[in-house]
């Protein structure tokens, strides 16, 4: 009953979508959710069409030699009187455009895309993540598995330094299959600092008057859904990644905290960021949860996954769409329409038992 209900939402909603969308989202509709392939005229239409798509244009356009975008005055001489990039506004934004030129379409050999990735690639430490973009003191995961959704997205996975960045991330997993962000989720719980203002805390760790850190002994910490997932979501993106234990271990940490409120005051603490819609996401939302988890295969056969659909669905508007939680947005609420179609959708088929998500998209491949 619940396959036949979300098989009538799937085809209405995508409907309504498919006469209004822009093309970078009526592509996606027609590729994963209508099920073409690139050799479909509808899709090769919304290829032509995305080639021309404004704001591709514009990013694009924007892009320097040296792999960057210009940032606003302010931002500028904030960052100028720190350390530099990657610390600073300049990689933020970066990451940002990757992220969208990506879903437009774009190859790693238009304009200066490449030369952006390499620059980002350039910043690596030996220990294999990129440091920033909002402190040098300490790594940030999150920021590195929203890095490494582009390096894959962009067909560099294979690279050496991203490898190197892969076995980092796998390194620093916890044994609750999650992450963390150092020293802001483990040392500062320590009885000497957890009343400390953060910019104490932070002023105290820039002059290295904190205690000497070792991982290990906060093993015992939970990790932050929010670092995980993203992650995860970078590191899933890969087909060959997916696969691995450790991605495996964080979906399974991020599904387990569904709706919780994460365990940390340092990340979206609030129990309301699952339920709040919005695009992009670069860190974090139950849709995008829900998008990742779907992708890797969580279907029906988890009963966890259940109490989630039923949220999403019950979270469309009278029109057949999604809006933005904060306010509606003609261009986002498209992206947040089309991401909640295709969840829903990967949903029905795992109760009709056919192959979905990562699974359905390698056999499109032929592999």
């Amino acid at each position: 009953m619940l396959a036949a209900e979300l098989e009538r939402v799937v085809e209405e909603s995508s409907r309504k979508l498919f006469q209004i969308s822009k093309s970078p989202v009526r592509y996606f509709l027609l590729t994963d959710i209508m099920g073409m392939t690139n050799d479909d005229a509808l899709v090769q239409q919304a290829q032509e069409e995305i080639r021309r798509y404004p704001p591709r244009v514009k990013l694009l356009s924007k892009l320097s030699e040296d792999g960057t975008w210009p940032i606003a005055k302010q931002r500028r001489l904030a960052e100028e009187r720190g350390p530099g990039p990657p610390i600073g506004w300049t990689y933020t934004t970066m990451l940002r455009n990757l992220h969208d030129l990506a879903d437009y379409m774009t190859s790693p050999d238009e304009g200066n895309v490449r030369a952006s990735l390499e620059r980002i690639l350039s910043w690596q430490s030996k220990a294999g993540y990129i440091p920033g973009p909002t402190t040098d003191l300490f790594p940030l995961p999150h920021y590195n598995g929203l890095a490494m959704r582009s390096f894959v997205r962009f067909g560099m996975e294979y690279d050496e330094r991203v490898l190197k960045m892969v076995g980092w991330l796998f390194k620093t997993q916890r044994a609750d299959g999650g992450w963390i962000i150092p020293y802001l989720e483990d040392v500062r719980y320590l009885p000497q600092y957890k009343h400390m203002r953060m910019i104490d805390f932070i002023n105290l760790l820039d002059k290295g008057n904190l205690v000497e850190y070792d991982p290990d002994d906060f093993r015992d910490m939970p990790s932050c859904v929010w670092t995980t997932m993203m992650v995860v979501r970078g590191l899933g993106q890969s087909f060959k990644l997916a696969d691995t234990k450790e991605v495996a271990r964080g979906a399974d940490f991020v599904l387990n905290h569904f709706f919780k409120k994460n365990n940390h005051t340092a990340f979206l603490r609030s129990a309301s960021t699952w339920t709040r819609l919005r695009h992009p996401a670069y860190f974090g939302s139950g849709l995008c949860a829900l998008d990742m988890l779907t992708w890797l295969g969580h279907g029906c056969d988890d009963p966890r996954m259940e109490k989630p659909i039923r949220w999403l669905l019950g979270s469309r508007s009278a029109d057949g769409l999604w809006v933005q939680s904060e306010r509606p947005h003609p261009d986002k609420d498209q992206w947040i329409s089309e991401t909640a179609i295709s969840v829903l959708n990967r949903y029905a088929q795992s109760l009709r038992h056919v192959p979905f998500g990562r699974d359905a998209e390698l056999l499109k491949l032929g592999c």
